[in-house]
């Protein structure tokens, strides 16, 4: 039964790269820009798919040290590549957008849904709390290390130290990185002391050099597709006159993450949740600690800089959704009224960001 299920939702995810296709031929036949966004979103959102499923099968056949690294350095490898390209076209509000709206959308989403879903079938469900308060501490530390830059970047600009801004960006940027493969190593010796290793997502299947070419080809896909979402931003921001701010904070964190999403609310379902809060939780660390600071380095190589300097709206999004998530996993317990709350504050969040003038 579980097994039919995510073949299942592998099949539906896949009849969407049909869209692989009908973007490239809109791009080379200059079919309209909100057409081009469109179908090349939607061609993502089953090539992040394969890039997760695939780097699961070769996580699979690595061993639990070294899969588990690979599997925490590539699990948002499709939002990474979109905000590469991103940072490429001088687009920084909408990279800096992307980073709160991937942690607000694990945090509040992914995590209300599957609570909620859960909750509403198994009523209360249970997850290891230590695990969760670890995680959770994290993401206040993480939230602290992104907001402290965002508050002094005033005085930075007043003062015309735009050599100290990035500086400092950077170095809150390598602190971040050391912390996160720091508590890589923490949790791999954790399991490997306690015995009590985080189940799999699924049972291997697939032999390694076909995931590593469905590894390799789903990337190339991905890359093209990232060039044609992100040439069109600025013409469908202007056009259906939505705010760059609004893209990168709700749509492009559900574009690079659907698969991943589907996944966590699965497995809740399933009462799985030790698993489902694993995956949201740690999904958010990674944008936190890894990827943020990584985009801050690979900005270095284009003519605009990127630096840890986050709106007010944004810090305050953060900060609510990191405080709310700390909340309900610190008991180890969870009902579906808990995963409302949290859909709850991420519908208001949307709808202020959507509603936020430029």
């Amino acid at each position: 039964m579980a097994q039919s299920a995510v073949l299942k939702r592998v099949l539906n995810l896949n009849l969407l790269l049909v869209f692989v296709v009908v973007a490239a031929i809109l791009r080379l036949s200059d079919g309209g820009d909100v057409a081009v966004f469109a179908t090349s979103a939607l061609a993502i959102i089953p090539l992040a798919g394969l890039i997760g499923r695939s780097t699961e099968e070769v996580a699979a056949r690595l061993g639990p040290r070294i899969g588990g690294l690979l599997n925490a350095t590539l699990g948002n490898a499709a939002e990474l590549i979109i905000t590469i390209f991103a940072l490429r076209e001088g687009l920084l509000e909408l990279v800096r957008a992307s980073i709160i709206g991937s942690i607000l959308g694990n945090l509040l989403l992914v995590m209300g849904l599957a609570i909620f879903l859960g909750g509403l079938k198994h009523g209360i469900q249970t997850f290891h709390r230590r695990n969760a308060v670890m995680n959770s501490t994290l993401l206040i530390l993480a939230f602290l290390a992104l907001a402290i830059p965002s508050l002094f970047d005033v005085a930075f600009v007043e003062n015309r130290a735009f050599g100290s801004e990035l500086l400092f960006s950077e170095g809150v940027a390598i602190i971040l990185i050391v912390l996160y493969f720091a508590n890589i190593v923490y949790a791999l010796r954790e399991e490997e002391e306690t015995g009590a290793a985080v189940e799999p997502h699924h049972e291997p299947g697939w032999t390694m050099p076909f995931a590593l070419t469905v590894l390799a080809l789903s990337t190339l896909g991905i890359v093209f597709m990232s060039e044609f979402l992100v040439g069109t931003v600025e013409p469908v921001v202007e056009e259906l006159g939505w705010s760059e701010l609004f893209v990168g904070v709700i749509i492009v964190p559900i574009i690079g993450n659907v698969a991943e999403h589907l996944v966590a609310v699965q497995v809740a379902i399933k009462n799985r949740m030790e698993l489902s809060m694993t995956i949201a939780l740690g999904s958010s660390l990674q944008i936190a600690l890894f990827v943020a600071p990584v985009l801050v380095f690979i900005s270095l190589l284009f003519e605009e800089k990127l630096v840890l300097a986050f709106t007010t709206p944004e810090v305050i999004a953060l900060a609510a959704a990191s405080w709310v998530g700390a909340m309900v996993a610190e008991d180890g317990e969870s009902n579906w009224f808990e995963g409302l709350m949290l859909m709850s504050v991420y519908l208001i969040v949307a709808l202020a960001f959507f509603l936020l003038p430029e």
